[in-house]
């Protein structure tokens, strides 16, 4: 794994660290609770949504594996604990590690199509590999933002 893939590795790894953070130890009506405002969401959904996004974008437009990814599920998830969020967190971390070490040393610079189902909203466009690893560590920084908010406003309401 070149350098530049060991980077992005690094804080893909941090990112998956802080989502298990987010989640662990919460009870059910912790992790499912949603905010009194329009489209918000738990941080189970918050969760489900970023883990899927990073499936998506590292391993299917970044490394080209076949991906199955059902987007509206993901804002649909709910769950008793964060067992099964947990366990897809370090399962994805484990992908991501023989993935990216698979990578060729001039794959950074590569084209990908990616696909609508993979893409999300909008209208797919092409992206280097090296933006597709971007893009995945921007989206779940900034999700990673909404659980914190979404953690501090359930303190305030209770």
């Amino acid at each position: 794994m070149n350098a530049e893939v060991e980077l992005y590795a690094a804080r893909l790894y941090r990112v998956l660290d802080k989502l298990v953070e987010s989640v662990e130890g919460l009870e059910e009506a912790q992790l499912n609770w949603r905010p009194p405002l329009p489209g918000a969401n738990s941080r189970y959904v918050l969760v489900a949504h970023v883990l899927g996004n990073l499936e998506a974008w590292v391993l299917g437009i970044a490394c080209g594996q076949a991906i199955d990814r059902d987007r509206a599920a993901e804002f649909a998830a709910s769950g008793p604990d964060a067992g099964a969020l947990i366990e897809r967190a370090r399962a994805l971390g484990r992908r991501f590690n023989a993935a990216l070490a698979a990578l060729p040393e001039d794959a950074l610079g590569e084209q990908r199509e990616p696909s609508k189902l993979l893409w999300g909203e909008g209208v797919p466009e092409q992206r280097t590999v090296r933006e597709a690893l971007m893009h995945a560590i921007e989206h779940a920084a900034v999700h990673i933002g909404h659980i914190h908010l979404t953690r501090d406003i359930a303190e305030a309401a209770n």
